[in-house]
C-alpha cells in the first residue's frame, strides 16, 4: 500500500479551515506522486475554533456585516490556484433559514457565525477530490520536532502515537501568554487587599462572575474586548434595553456593578458606518501609491514617519474625504470638483495653503476633514469634575452616531475607503527598510494602527446607543483621555482617573479590556514555547543604527512564504506559521467578498507551496468555474 504524502494543520479555526479550503481546491489540479492525508489538530470544534465556538454568549456578536463576510473565493481574487465560489454569510443564512439579524443591524451574532463556519467546513471536507482525506484530531498538540530534511513529529495531549507529517501548518490563531511582572504585581496588589483583578482575557474564556452588583469596577481600554465586557456584565446578567420614543434606555436588574471606562482617547471606537457612498468612488490610490513612496525611497536615505509618509498618508485620506463632498453633496461646497481637486492635488497637507483653499471652498467648519481632533477629539480638554465628562463624552458618541447613519455625512466613508486603500499600501511598502525600527514599533504599528482600527473597526452602532443609554442609567461611566490607574497599599482599593479632569475614583475591581498580547517568550502554547526554547523558532526583532531593539514578540516567520524561521534566520522549508501570532502583521480571519482579500492570497500561497514540493509538475492552473 503507498504511504501516503501527509500534510498536518494545527489550529481549525477560520484560518485553518481556509488553508484547508487550499489545500483540498489545488490538490484537485496538481500532480500529486501519492495520496494526500492531511490531519488537522484542534481541541475546539473545527470551523469555528476556540474563539469562533458556538458555546458562547448570544450577546457576542461579529463587528463586520454579514454581507461583508465570505470563506470562499471568487472571480476578484489574484491566486495560483483554482476559484471555489461559495455563498457569503448572509447568503448561507437566507438559504438556510438561519435567524440571524440582530436587531434587524446586518450584523450576525458569533454563534451564527459559528455554525456558518461549521457548514463551511463540512462543504469543504464532502468536496475533497479523490485520493485525499481528511482527519479531524480533537486534542491539543503539545510538540513539534523534525530537521530540515526530515520528516515532522506532532505529539498529541491525550495519545501516545505522534503524528508523522510531511508538511506541517500552524494556524495557531489568536495566543496567549505568561502573566508580565506588571500584571504579577497588580495581581499580587488585589490579592493583598481583597479586590478582584482580571488581566487581558478573551471575553468568552473569562470568568465574571466575581464582579459583584454595585461595586466599581475600572475597565482599561475602551475597544472590542471592552464592548464584550459591558453585554455581558449588563444585559447578560438580567438588565435589558427599551425604546422609548424612538430612544433606547437601559433598565437596570440591580445585579450590574458599576463600570468605569477610559483609556488613551478616552472615547469610545467609531460606530461602523451604515451607508454607502452617494457619488462615485474616489479615484486610488491617488497620492500614497507605489510611485510615491519609491520616490521617497530615492530622496531619503533614512524615511521618517511624520515628516515623509503621514503627509501622503493624510493628503490619500483627504483626497477620499473630499472627493465624496463634493461629488455626492455639491451644495455644501463653493467649487466644483476638478477646479477643487486640481487646486488641492498642488498643496502640501495641512500647509497654509490647504487650509486655505479648504475654508474658501468648504463652508461648515464640520465639513472639514481634521484628523488630529478625530484621533484625540478630548485633547487639550480640561473638565471640572467626573459629571463634566460624562456629558462631553456622550455628546461625542451622540455626534458620531449621527455622522454614521446619516448619508449627509457620505463624506466619513470617503475617508474610510481612502484608509483602507493607504493600509494596503503600507503592506507593501519598501521603504520600511529605511524606517528606523523605533518608528516601525511607535508609528506603524502603534500609533497608525490604533487609529486605523479606531475609524475603520469599530462596534455595530447599536452597541454605540447601548452604551449611552448605560451611561444615562448611571450603570456605565466616563473616565476620560489617558486614563491612569494607582495601586497604593495604605488606601487598600484602585484609584483611576484621567488627565481630562482632576477627579478620580476609588473601585475594588480592575479589568484589563484588551486582547492579550502575543509573546513568543512568555507563551502558553507548549508547542510553540518548544521551538522557541530549542531554536527551531524566534520571535521578530526590529533593530536600528541608533541602538533601539524591541522584540516584537512575534513568531518570526518569511513574509513571501510564511515559512517559519529559527534562531539562525533559516526557514524550514516545510514548515509554516500564518496568523496574528506572527510577523505577518497585515493578517485578516474574513474576506470581503469580491475584495480580491489578502487573506485568501495568503492561505493559496501556503497550500501550493505545501503542495508542490510534492507534485511533479503542475496540471493547471485557474477556476473550475
Amino acid at each position: 500500500m503507498t504511504e501516503p504524502l501527509v500534510v498536518v494543520i494545527i489550529g481549525a479555526g477560520p484560518r485553518g479551515t481556509g488553508i484547508l479550503e487550499r489545500l483540498l481546491a489545488n490538490a484537485s489540479v496538481l500532480d500529486l506522486p501519492r495520496p494526500l492525508r492531511i490531519e488537522l489538530v484542534d481541541p475546539y470544534p473545527p470551523g469555528g475554533g476556540r474563539v469562533w465556538r458556538e458555546q458562547q454568549s448570544s450577546l457576542m456578536w461579529m463587528n463586520a456585516m454579514a454581507g461583508n463576510v465570505t470563506m470562499f473565493t471568487d472571480d476578484t481574487v489574484q491566486c495560483e490556484g483554482p476559484i471555489r465560489p461559495g455563498p457569503s454569510l448572509s447568503e448561507w443564512a437566507a438559504a438556510d433559514g438561519t435567524h440571524w439579524d440582530v436587531l434587524g443591524m446586518s450584523f450576525a451574532s458569533r454563534q451564527v457565525q459559528s455554525r456558518y463556519l461549521s457548514w463551511v467546513f463540512d462543504r469543504i471536507v464532502a468536496d475533497a477530490p479523490p485520493g485525499v482525506t481528511v482527519t479531524v484530531h480533537e486534542t491539543r498538540a503539545t510538540r513539534l520536532e523534525g530537521g530540515h530534511g526530515e520528516r515532522q513529529t506532532v505529539w498529541l495531549a491525550d495519545r501516545d502515537e505522534p503524528l508523522v507529517a510531511d508538511s506541517v501548518i500552524l494556524a495557531l490563531g489568536h495566543q496567549e501568554a505568561e502573566p508580565t511582572e506588571e500584571d504579577l504585581r497588580v495581581a499580587g496588589f488585589a490579592a493583598r487587599h481583597g479586590l478582584r483583578y482580571l488581566s487581558s482575557a478573551y471575553t468568552a474564556d473569562a470568568d465574571l462572575s466575581g464582579f459583584k452588583p454595585g461595586e466599581n469596577v475600572v475597565l482599561r481600554g475602551f475597544g472590542a474586548a471592552f464592548v464584550d465586557v459591558m453585554a455581558l456584565l449588563t444585559e447578560g446578567r438580567g438588565g435589558e434595553y427599551v425604546t422609548e420614543e424612538g430612544r433606547l434606555r437601559y433598565v437596570p436588574c440591580g445585579q450590574e456593578p458599576v463600570l468605569y471606562v477610559g483609556s488613551r482617547r478616552g472615547v469610545p471606537q467609531r460606530a461602523k458606518i451604515a451607508y454607502r457612498l452617494c457619488g462615485s468612488p474616489a479615484p486610488l490610490p491617488r497620492f500614497f501609491d507605489a510611485a510615491a513612496l519609491d520616490e521617497v525611497l530615492v530622496d531619503h536615505e533614512r524615511v521618517d514617519f511624520y515628516a515623509d509618509l503621514w503627509p501622503l498618508m493624510a493628503k490619500e485620506i483627504g483626497w477620499g474625504y473630499y472627493h465624496e463632498l463634493f461629488t455626492a453633496h455639491p451644495h455644501r461646497v463653493m467649487s466644483d470638483w476638478p477646479e477643487f481637486a486640481a487646486a488641492y492635488a498642488e498643496c502640501d497637507w495641512n500647509s497654509a495653503s490647504m487650509r486655505e483653499l479648504v475654508e474658501m471652498a468648504v463652508l461648515e467648519p464640520a465639513d472639514r476633514l481634521d484628523l488630529a481632533a478625530l484621533d484625540r477629539p478630548l485633547d487639550g480638554l480640561s473638565l471640572p469634575g467626573l459629571a463634566d465628562v460624562q456629558c462631553r463624552v456622550r455628546r461625542h458618541v451622540a455626534a458620531d452616531l449621527r455622522r454614521r447613519n446619516e448619508f449627509i455625512h457620505s463624506a466619513d466613508l470617503g475617508a474610510y475607503h481612502a484608509m483602507l486603500s493607504v493600509n494596503r499600501q503600507l503592506r507593501q511598502l519598501k521603504a520600511a527598510e529605511k524606517l528606523s525600527a523605533r518608528s516601525m514599533v511607535e508609528d506603524v504599528h502603534g500609533w497608525w494602527q490604533g487609529f486605523f482600527e479606531y475609524y475603520t473597526s469599530g462596534p455595530p452602532a447599536q452597541r454605540s446607543r447601548q452604551l449611552l443609554a448605560l451611561s444615562e442609567a448611571g450603570v456605565l461611566r466616563f473616565l476620560g483621555a489617558d486614563m491612569w490607574v494607582a495601586t497604593d497599599d495604605d488606601l487598600g482599593v484602585f484609584v483611576a482617573g484621567s488627565a481630562t479632569t482632576p477627579d478620580s475614583v476609588e473601585a475594588t475591581a480592575l479589568v484589563e479590556a484588551r486582547l492579550p498580547q502575543a509573546d513568543l517568550s512568555r507563551t502558553t502554547d507548549p508547542l510553540l514555547r518548544g521551538l522557541y526554547l530549542r531554536g527551531e523558532a524566534t520571535d521578530h526583532v526590529l533593530s536600528d543604527d541608533d541602538g533601539f531593539q524591541h522584540s516584537s514578540g512575534l513568531l518570526l516567520v518569511s513574509t513571501s512564504d510564511f515559512q517559519v524561521l529559527d534562531r539562525a534566520g533559516t526557514p524550514h522549508p516545510r514548515r509554516y506559521a500564518i496568523g496574528p501570532f506572527t510577523n505577518v502583521r497585515h493578517f485578516a480571519t474574513f474576506a470581503t467578498p469580491r475584495s480580491n482579500a489578502v487573506s485568501f492570497r495568503q492561505n493559496d500561497s501556503i497550500a501550493r507551496g505545501a503542495l508542490l514540493s510534492f507534485a511533479q509538475e503542475p496540471l493547471r492552473k485557474g477556476s473550475d468555474t
